[in-house]
């Protein structure tokens, strides 16, 4: 008994904090004395995963632990206590609302926090502050699918759930990488056997698997999808009982498409007429269509509209609200849409309610507040230009990194710097946005927080705390809530357990919310008011709305062809397709695409975390068309810079056939705390949409030269030595560098302009001059090492990094006991092999080596060396090494 009560694992039924799939996850901790180790799966009885997990999520414990967290608050640079930073925050806010009246400040939000946590924030500010400066980074991925929506449905209200998926004769990918973005779901798709059609200017995973790939000229999606609605007129493939019965404005829509003829159509997406026409027959054939899509289509300066004629196609033949039918805007988020529900963009008020006047009264008196903001607060981008010419004094920044993921990335740190007050509540310590803070302080985070999120379907689901906070962590509704106490607004915020606020929130929903009547709001959980905590402890996931009418949760929306409307009609919305604001031009031809990579999320915050995510890709790699690399002068593997008229970006040249001619790729995970010149967002005019004021993200104008290296060199030092090494880094004279967490340490790769005197700056970076030292000169470069009781540091160099030695051999001499031989160490090391399936540590050269032996395919190569077994994500460029290998060997 003894030894059960030593070794305790207890089990936790959570949700994953990565996309807006919204996978269940089981967590066992088990606790040995103080310490607890944590680990993963996923969750069978989750309708959202069935116990499947993609990489990420199957990563999850390794990205726990309190390396790198921010433990204490941090005043100016220095640690205080919670009394000291919450009454220098509470007396800086007072001061200057009063100053300067309440929209001098402002909060910024994240998906990645809580409903809860959105709640207490929205209500503090636009509801006792009393201004709408509430905005989230929702608004950089999520707001135009939500414009569309509302203008079409009259609601924020995804129709459709993931058994559509399932049940779908067709599935119309639009922007959309889902094999890597969302590969649980894309899995689901795979399994059903539908049709697959991708829209995507660049081949993908996701196109690799398809059986038809359109690839369009970048921002042409209105027309395309314009040109469908005249072909499905055209061929009698509409609902006109549906048209007739239950939409408005379909004619004048349809007089507006008339004009986009297939032929016009064609040229303008770039597309050979007959596969357009494949396309538009596949379509107008399937009763049974769903439209996927995700940031392809939202991160533009049209994204409302190109959203609005995806609906427009459903609504004229009435695929939607019916099993295997819909459009499906996909979420990029993990509760990007619970803050959605709770008001946490700025033209949003709460429970789905907009700034008019009979809103504003009836949230007020919900709240009982007598300072109600009356009317929209400012967007993300306008946000930040409002920090910029200093008409917001202050602002809190909650679980996001502006400075890194907004579009003129530099400007933002810029305006940042200057802000009198910025807030930042994260639970790392070291971000690009962090670095302009003048009050840090320490929050909790996935696996620590508690309480609710939702997904992409409607789904609400529990995030539930496992593991005990580090230091002075705490959880975010907390800080809010103390700070709202110290402002004078204690007693509306006098909350002592997360289910308090979702009883409130729950409530808010159905406050003179009149279920199926005319004037009804679609977001509606108010049969989950007066839940117990004991009933929201164990509260299974449910989709809204929940309420009287539907007490278990709705499946999909719109069956009944009632929509949330003035007239209870959907709208059509005509649609005259315009080009991306960002034009190229003789001084920037190219155009440069963003997006995720498979084991990457967001600014690597979180997955930086984990080294074997980082073994698919380690930097950030430029993907450029061979045809472009020859007129540039670029080769494979060569660094190089793209510019455009805001900013540079540094990365890797990795040539491709899958790149158009004349486009470039690049991902958006980097920041300058892990890469030199690394952020992408950094290039981006600060161009939004007109409706939903999201970010043009996809369309970059942009130059590219090849950058002149000396030599290369991998660094490995211990983790005391980091700080030193940055601040290096950060006055040195590099061509570029990027850094890897290891065991006990990191690993920098550096491109050098010349060779430095290893041994003098080993002494400065370590701050050290006591150390044993071993060197190897070599004809293709140098190779030290430093080390006292143990190995402080190793430095590798040569001409070229492919030759330098297998990263992960040289990672291994931090964990090892120093040899009796230390010399060894710098023993001839060959290089390593690209990874290709992360989750079982399969490598590319492994794989071709098996296809090679007569491993003919994805199935096979599975059984034999378990790649593409877990999750799966890997499936697609396995298929695409087999179809390569195969047309080497014809």
């Amino acid at each position: 008994m003894a030894l059960l009560e030593h070794f305790r694992a207890q089990k936790t039924c959570t949700t994953c904090p990565y996309c807006g799939v919204g996978c269940g996850v089981t967590a066992t901790v088990k606790n040995r004395g103080d310490e607890q180790a944590a680990s993963v799966a996923g969750d069978e009885q989750h309708p959202a995963n069935a116990g499947r997990l993609c990489v990420k999520g199957s990563a999850l414990a390794e990205t726990l632990g309190e390396h790198g967290r921010l433990l204490r608050p941090r005043l100016r640079g220095r640690e205080c206590d919670w009394d000291s930073a919450m009454d220098f925050m509470a007396r800086q806010f007072k001061r200057t609302i009063a100053e300067h009246g309440p929209d001098s400040v402002a909060f910024y939000l994240s998906g990645q926090l809580l409903t809860e946590d959105y709640y207490v924030a929205n209500k503090l500010m636009k509801g006792f502050i009393g201004s709408g400066n509430v905005d989230t980074n929702s608004r950089l991925c999520m707001s135009s699918a939500v414009a569309a929506y509302k203008r079409a449905l009259g609601a924020d209200a995804v129709p459709c759930c993931y058994e559509d998926l399932e049940e779908a004769e067709l599935v119309v990918l639009v922007g959309s990488n889902a094999a890597w973005t969302h590969p649980i779901l894309f899995q689901r798709m795979q399994a059903a056997n539908a049709k697959l059609v991708v829209i995507d200017p660049r081949a993908s995973a996701t196109s690799e698997m398809a059986d038809l790939h359109l690839a369009i000229t970048p921002g042409s999606d209105g027309a395309l999808f314009n040109g469908l609605l005249r072909f499905l007129s055209e061929v009698n493939s509409l609902d006109r009982e549906f048209i007739k019965n239950h939409t408005e404005n379909f004619s004048q829509t349809l007089d507006t498409a008339g004009e986009w003829t297939p032929e016009k159509t064609a040229e303008y997406c770039g597309l050979p007429l007959d596969q357009l026409m494949e396309f538009f027959t596949l379509f107008s054939h399937s009763e049974k269509t769903i439209s996927f899509y995700s940031q392809g289509i939202n991160q533009s300066s049209s994204g409302t509209d190109k959203n609005n004629a995806i609906i427009n196609c459903h609504l004229a033949t009435g695929r939607i609200g019916k099993p295997g039918a819909g459009p499906f805007s996909i979420t990029g988020q993990p509760n990007a849409m619970g803050g959605r529900e709770v008001g946490g963009l700025a033209n949003m008020l709460a429970a789905h309610m907009d700034f008019t006047p009979e809103n504003i009264d009836r949230v007020g008196r919900f709240w009982r507040s007598g300072s109600m903001a009356n009317k929209p607060g400012l967007k993300a981008v306008d946000l930040f230009r409002a920090i910029e010419n200093g008409e917001i004094k202050a602002v809190w920044i909650m679980a996001t990194n502006p400075a890194v993921s907004m579009p003129d990335a530099g400007r933002v740190a810029r305006a940042l710097e200057k802000c009198p007050l910025v807030v930042v509540s994260d639970c790392v310590a070291d971000t690009d946005t962090a670095r302009c803070a003048d009050l840090l302080l320490p929050a909790t985070t996935w696996g620590e927080k508690n309480g609710t999120v939702t997904n992409s379907e409607r789904r609400i689901s529990r995030q539930r705390s496992f593991l005990t906070p580090p230091g002075e962590a705490r959880h975010d509704w907390q800080i809010i809530c103390d700070l709202a106490t110290q402002m004078g607004f204690g007693e509306a915020f006098a909350y002592t357990h997360p289910v308090d606020i979702f009883r409130e929130h729950a409530a808010l929903s159905g406050f003179e919310n009149q279920t199926g009547k005319p004037g009804s709001r679609a977001f509606d959980i108010s049969a989950l008011e007066n839940l117990s905590r004991r009933e929201y402890d164990q509260l299974q996931p449910v989709q809204w709305p929940v309420n009287s009418a539907n007490p278990e949760g709705t499946q999909r929306l719109f069956a009944d062809g009632r929509f949330y409307t003035a007239s209870g009609r959907a709208q059509f919305v005509p649609v005259q397709p315009r080009s991306p604001e960002q034009k190229r031009s003789a001084e920037y031809p190219l155009w440069l695409n963003s997006g995720r990579l498979r084991d990457q999320w967001h600014t690597m915050t979180r997955t930086g975390r984990a080294r074997k995510l980082l073994d698919h890709s380690e930097l950030p790699e430029i993907q450029i068309n061979p045809r472009d690399a020859k007129h540039w002068h670029v080769d494979d593997g060569q660094l190089v810079e793209v510019r455009s008229p805001r900013g540079t970006l540094c990365g890797r040249a990795a040539l491709t056939g899958a790149q158009k001619a004349g486009e470039l790729f690049a991902p958006i995970h980097w920041s300058e705390t892990l890469a030199y010149r690394a952020r992408v967002s950094a290039l981006a005019e600060p161009v939004t949409d007109p409706y939903s004021g999201q970010p043009e993200f996809k369309q970059l104008s942009v130059q590219l030269k090849p950058l002149p290296v000396h030599s290369y060199a991998s660094l490995l030092c211990r983790r005391e030595s980091a700080e030193r090494i940055q601040q290096w880094l950060s006055e040195a004279d590099l061509v570029h560098w990027y850094r890897v967490p290891c065991n006990d340490g990191y690993r920098y790769e550096l491109a050098l302009r010349e060779t430095p005197d290893w041994r003098a700056l080993g002494e400065q970076l370590l701050g050290r001059n006591d150390l044993h030292w071993q060197q190897l000169r070599l004809l293709q470069g140098e190779r030290w090492l430093a080390y006292g009781r143990q190995v402080d540091l190793l430095v590798f160099t040569g001409g070229d990094w492919r030759t330098l030695p297998d990263r992960q051999v040289l990672e291994s001499s931090l964990e090892q006991p120093l040899p009796e031989a230390p010399a060894q160490l710098l023993q001839n090391i060959p290089p390593g092999a690209q990874m290709v399936c992360s989750c079982m540590q399969v490598s590319r050269q492994q794989i071709q080596e098996a296809i090679e032996r007569g491993v003919d395919s994805v199935e096979s190569l599975g059984e034999e060396l378990g790649c593409g077994t877990n999750c799966g994500s890997c499936k697609p460029e396995i298929a695409g090494l087999l179809r390569k290998l195969a047309e080497q060997a014809a």
